[in-house]
């Protein structure tokens, strides 16, 4: 009896993937009768969700599964990414099984890297949302967030879900969320009172030296704009290099940075250096 019924799932099985192989073919073959926009640019077939899931006997976890496969092995031909394909093929894949770990990966790895960082982000919400232990996509999206769209506050929030997540990373995440709210502060000084709050309520220990390094930075940058502040009041003009802080006696020598990445004099005006990611910051 257990083997006749074992023999029946597999003959429905093989029945079943007969019918997608043929459904599919059907399909591709009437490509020419379909818009352009449809497809890729090898006219690559991306069935949607709904019908998937009837292909599948409504098993989502099943199909979200093979199609992951599929798109894996198809969707990069000779170093050559068919992003368009990607994007809709990922995308039946999250609406199918939100949490698919291998989709979310896929989609950050090879769209928001090909032009289509919305897309792969959005991918990276979903999963943020249904992979609630997670921390890779959560701090996947902060940072897609704030690198890609400038959205700061949104990138925030995600990095510090990353962080209640975290266990080894929640020190760094949680490091690079209070930047990004340091940074908005146009005040140097209110963002520098805002770190040493942030610093002095630390308990993790690793946390807490990171941001020691982020303080000590931005005094720098508080000194460097109280000696400009007094050099242009006493001389009743603007600063023209950042030598003549020295030359006039009000700096002994320019503070040094402990993340080694300096300070700027742009427009009459010092900024923090800012590190420069290829394909990501301007020139």
């Amino acid at each position: 009896m257990i083997m006749r019924s074992y023999r029946c799932g597999s003959l429905w099985l093989a029945l079943l993937a007969f019918a997608v192989f043929s459904i599919s073919s059907q399909w591709r073959s009437d490509t020419s009768r379909l818009a352009p926009s449809e497809f890729g640019r090898d006219g690559r077939v991306v069935i949607a969700a709904p019908v998937l899931l009837l292909l599948f006997g409504g098993d989502r976890f099943l199909a979200a599964n093979l199609e992951t496969i599929r798109l894996a092995s198809t969707g990069v031909d000779w170093g050559q990414t068919d992003t368009g394909y990607l994007v809709r093929a990922q995308q039946v894949v999250a609406e199918l099984n939100p949490c698919h770990e291998d989709n979310y990966y896929l989609a950050n790895g090879l769209l928001t890297w090909a032009g289509a960082d919305r897309e792969g982000s959005e991918v990276l919400r979903r999963a943020s949302s249904c992979r609630f232990w997670d921390e890779l996509p959560p701090f996947f999206y902060g940072f897609n967030k704030f690198f890609f769209e400038r959205d700061v506050e949104a990138a925030a929030v995600y990095l510090e879900e990353a962080a209640s997540r975290a266990t080894f990373n929640a020190a760094s995440f949680r490091k690079f969320a209070i930047m990004l709210k340091a940074e908005q502060i146009e005040d140097e000084r209110l963002a520098l009172e805002f770190l040493q709050d942030e610093h002095s309520r630390a308990s993790d220990l690793q946390l807490k030296a990171m941001l020691a390094k982020r303080v000590q930075r931005l005094e720098g940058l508080v000194m460097l704009r109280e000696a400009q502040r007094r050099f242009e009041a006493r001389e009743g003009k603007s600063l023209a290099t950042p030598e003549q802080l020295l030359d006039s006696g009000l700096l002994e020598s320019f503070p040094e940075d402990p993340l080694r990445l300096g300070y700027e004099f742009v427009d009459g005006r010092f900024l923090l250096t800012k590190l420069k990611v290829a394909g990501v910051e301007g020139p």
